[in-house]
């Protein structure tokens, strides 16, 4: 089954796309601390916060290049805006999408407009694993 990633047509580009929440935003508290002579960069372990911040990732298996929007929540309406963005990022491009079996990969409308683009996107969800 996954033998269909690595024979693509040479028009195609292979996506994984994933979201991370709740990443911390964080700062350090002080800059850099004074380089002494055959010691490396030295950083404080202090830091400010500054909350969290969610992205939304789609990385291109074949070369490596990664398209990302940072997210305030992780939806089926941010989902889509994103695979619409991608969709748009690579117009003469057929597109094979591999995501996760998460809620807001397979809402109706998601699903849907997925459907609709069929001739150029093709979405494979990953299987469950149980046990």
């Amino acid at each position: 089954m996954w033998d269909c990633i690595w024979l693509t047509p040479e028009n195609a580009l292979v996506l994984s796309v994933d979201e991370k929440t709740q990443i911390q935003a964080l700062d350090r508290s002080q800059p850099e601390l004074p380089l002494r002579h055959g010691n490396p960069k030295r950083l404080t372990a202090t830091y400010k916060r500054h909350g969290t911040v969610s992205l939304i990732a789609a990385l291109s298996v074949h070369d490596g290049e990664i398209t990302a929007n940072t997210i305030e929540k992780n939806n089926s309406e941010n989902f889509l805006k994103f695979l619409k963005k991608i969709y748009r990022k690579y117009p003469k491009k057929h597109l094979h999408v591999i995501a996760d079996n998460l809620n807001v990969h397979k809402h109706k409308d998601v699903m849907e407009w997925i459907e609709s683009k069929q001739r150029r996107q093709s979405t494979l969800h990953q299987p469950t694993h149980h046990g």
